[in-house]
């Protein structure tokens, strides 16, 4: 599980990075650009539900202990 969390978050970085080269900056909100901006936001989303995972298996592991 910690593997996958990893290469998910490094995929999620790479999908953020490629969105933010998309976005046409002097007009953010029109035509490609905004299907850019919800990929970028998307991808942040999915590395804080990765981390928030990867928290909550970081407890369990301390309370079974």
């Amino acid at each position: 599980m910690k593997i996958f969390t990893y290469v998910a978050v490094a995929i999620a970085l790479v999908l953020i990075v490629f969105n933010l080269f998309q976005i046409d900056y002097s007009n953010p909100f029109e035509g490609n650009s905004t299907i850019a901006i919800i990929g970028v936001v998307a991808g942040i989303c999915a590395i804080l539900l990765l981390v928030l995972l990867r928290f909550s298996k970081m407890i369990e592991e301390k309370t079974r202990q």
